[in-house]
């Protein structure tokens, strides 16, 4: 019976990731694990009243910063283990070493820029276990690249991409993935820009861009992601690529411009401490905006009838669907992974492991569609 296990499990990604998995694969051991065991046994009360015929839920308490954190992981014996316990800016390789000496798959819902990109050196230590270690199962990089390889044929030239992400006011933010973005506020990272890398700060360029739809148009900023540099290796002969994200309520976006601007001149050196107090302050002003989210990728570059040509494609979600976005990519993965459809096996960003089509099957249930435009 296989077992996957969920680091982070009863987290905001874990948790939705524990309730699709255990509803879809009958017979599967789930199990929840982190650093309270109170909260995952409660998780798996609430699972079992609505898992598959068969489906078994186990709690366990996992503190991946324990010296004891890589035996405890292989007395659980899982199969696939699914690590959401960001942030993953600044995190070592403990929990995908972990897993390789288990002989567990490892997916990760990482967007740190050298955690996703530098995964490539434990391939070798993944391929003599037999194993696959997946880095980004997320909306960047898995679903961003999954979308330009979808449409990558569609030009000759591929020159420019420009993407970003648009979260409703009230949908849920983690106090790991706040810390995440947090960390590099105001802080310089390369961007390639026509040919040429250089230096842009988190949370500065600050732009509004029309989504569409029912987002409209909303405040945009610069985030770091591993995107940036996956991208111009994947993609041969792009010039520039770009990603913005940015907060629905003008307030809030401009507060954390204002925060990267006194990050840049050094009056803060690093905004991340603050993020427990930062979504407590926020509280009362979910009341306020939408839970209407979307993703935007436009392309642009040369047809193949060798004259100029631009490719947008919007994916929306409403009704607060949003942050089961980030989740998808690492279902997908899992599924192929159980269903025994993903021969590979390495240790690698999350590109190219799925398809448009796979997306759209597990996003389509849940309201989230797309649409595609020039």
């Amino acid at each position: 019976m296989a077992r996957v296990l969920i680091l982070g499990g009863y987290g905001n990604f874990g948790k939705r990731i524990a309730e699709n998995l255990g509803r879809a694969h009958p017979g599967l051991e789930l199990v929840i694990a982190g650093r309270s065991l109170q909260r995952a046994k409660k998780l798996c009360t609430e699972l079992a009243e609505h898992g598959a015929p068969g489906t078994r839920f186990e709690a366990a308490r996992l503190d991946i910063d324990s010296p004891a954190f890589p035996a405890e992981l292989a007395a659980l014996a899982p199969t696939i283990v699914i690590h959401t316990s960001g942030p993953f800016q600044g995190q070592d390789y403990r929990v995908p070493r972990a897993c390789i000496q288990a002989g567990a798959h490892c997916i990760d819902l990482a967007d740190g820029r050298r955690y996703v990109c530098d995964i490539r050196g434990l391939d070798a230590q993944a391929r003599a276990q037999g194993v696959l270690v997946v880095s980004g199962a997320s909306s960047v990089p898995g679903l961003s690249s999954t979308v330009i390889d979808h449409f990558r044929n569609e030009f000759s030239a591929l020159e420019t991409i420009d993407f970003a992400i648009a979260p409703g006011n009230k949908a849920e933010v983690g106090e790991a993935t706040l810390k995440g973005i947090l960390s590099y506020t105001g802080h310089p990272f390369p961007v390639l820009e026509e040919g040429r890398w250089r230096d842009r700060r988190g949370w500065m360029d600050a732009r509004r861009v029309d989504f569409g739809g029912p987002v409209g148009r909303r405040w945009l900023a610069n985030i770091d992601i591993p995107d940036l540099e996956l991208f111009p290796e994947r993609y041969a002969g792009v010039r520039s690529v770009r990603f913005q994200a940015g907060l629905e309520l003008p307030v809030l976006h401009h507060c954390m411009v204002a925060m990267a601007a006194l990050a840049k001149i050094d009056l803060v050196a690093d905004w991340s401490p603050w993020a427990a107090a930062m979504l407590k302050a926020r509280q009362p002003l979910m009341a306020f905006g939408s839970d209407v989210g979307g993703m935007r990728i436009e392309l642009s570059g040369t047809g193949p009838d060798q004259r100029p040509k631009r490719l947008v494609w919007t994916l929306y979600a409403e009704r607060g669907i949003g942050p089961y976005i980030p989740t998808l990519s690492a279902i997908i993965l899992a599924g192929k992974l159980l269903r025994g459809e993903l021969a590979e096996r390495g240790a690698v960003p999350c590109l190219g492991l799925f398809s448009l089509a796979d997306f759209d099957a597990e996003a389509t249930p849940f309201g989230i569609y797309h649409r595609t435009g020039s």
